[in-house]
Parts: structure tokens; sequence; C-alpha cells
């Protein structure tokens, strides 16, 4: 008789696994980390550069008035809240929970639809053109390659909330909405300093 098949003692059955994993068990999670710590370290460039203008100029900032202050604190403000939804469509995708991802990831595209608007108002404060000089250039750069990738996360928020809505729906469909929480977080910590930099820069640098 052929055992071809036949698990042997000791031996895992692979039939018995799981299709799905969250966390550092799933290598979307570290593709996620990896296209987080390449993102991070082109902010961290952009920084430089900022910091780099500085130094070559005595006026801080040279030939303009430094960027209004409400539009961008009301966005850090409305992004640290935004945490506490997206914290919980990622609890409620890894509990598999149907109806706690579709409320939370509306309420999620939601703030990040609001951030996106006000996004637009950021620039029109910012008392520079991108064209102006050096600093006019590298402020333009470092609120748009955010923004780009707020757009970004938004497009994907939006996309997977329509699947959960109106299908075809599989269970790994709920690891993309914890990946999703997972580089929300990533633009979250990624706009702290930046608004440091472009907001509180030209007053205390």
């Amino acid at each position: 008789m052929s055992t071809v098949g036949t698990p042997r003692p000791g031996d895992i059955d692979a039939r018995t696994l799981p299709s799905f994993a969250f966390g550092s068990r799933n290598t979307m999670w570290w593709g996620t980390l990896g296209v987080a710590a390449i993102e991070g370290t082109a902010f961290a460039l952009a920084i430089m550069v900022y910091v780099y203008v500085r130094t070559r100029v005595d006026t801080w900032p040279p030939s303009a008035a430094a960027p209004d202050l409400f539009w961008g604190t009301l966005n850090t403000v409305i992004l640290l809240v935004s945490c506490i939804p997206n914290h919980l469509a990622k609890k409620a995708g890894e509990r598999l929970d149907l109806r706690g991802v579709r409320i939370w990831m509306v309420v999620c595209g939601l703030f990040a639809l609001a951030f996106i608007v006000i996004r637009a108002f950021e620039f029109t404060a910012l008392n520079v053109r991108w064209n102006t000089n050096a600093y006019g250039s590298a402020v333009w750069f470092l609120l748009g390659l955010h923004t780009t990738h707020l757009v970004t996360d938004f497009y994907d928020t939006v996309v997977l909330t329509v699947l959960f809505y109106t299908g075809p729906l599989e269970e790994k469909r709920y690891v993309d909405v914890s990946e999703n929480a997972f580089y929300w977080y990533f633009v979250v910590l990624a706009w702290l300093p930046i608004y440091f930099v472009i907001y509180w820069g030209p007053r205390v640098l």
C-alpha cells in the first residue's frame, strides 16, 4: 500500500494550517515595514535638505514670513485623533469582525479625507511659493511628500472599505485591514517631525 501523502509521526500536516496570519507572521507585515523604512529614509533626507538650506542663510526664513500655525496644527490634532478609529479598525480586522471593520474603516476614511481637505489650506498658508527660493522648495517638497503618502493610504482605505461592503470577501482581506492600519501609524509618526520642521523651524532654528 502506498504511503505517499500520509503524515508520519512528528510531521506537520500543512492542510491544517491557516491560510492567513496577522503581524510578523505574515510576509505583508514585513513588506509594509520595509516600505516604511525606505520612505522614512526619504523623509529624513528631505528634512536634511531643509536643515542644509538653513545653514546657508543668515535670516530664516529668507524673504518670507513663517507659515501660519492654525491649519498645520489643526491637521496635527486630526491626525493624532485618527489613531483611535485606526486602532479600532485594526483590532476589528484581527477579530474577523465584519461589522466592526465596516464601521471603523468608514470613520478612518473620513478622517483621512478631512486631513486632505485641510492640507489644501496648509499649502495656502505657507507664505512662500515653491519656486520663490530654496527655502520655499524645501518646505513645499516636505509637505508634498507627506501628502503623497497620505493620499496613497486614503485610496487604499477607500478600496478596502468598498470591498468589505461589496465583496468578494476573503479572510486575507482582514489582514489587509491590519496592514493598512500599520501603515497609517507610519503616516502619523512621519508627520510629527515634519510638522515641527515646517511650522516651528522658522520660529526656533
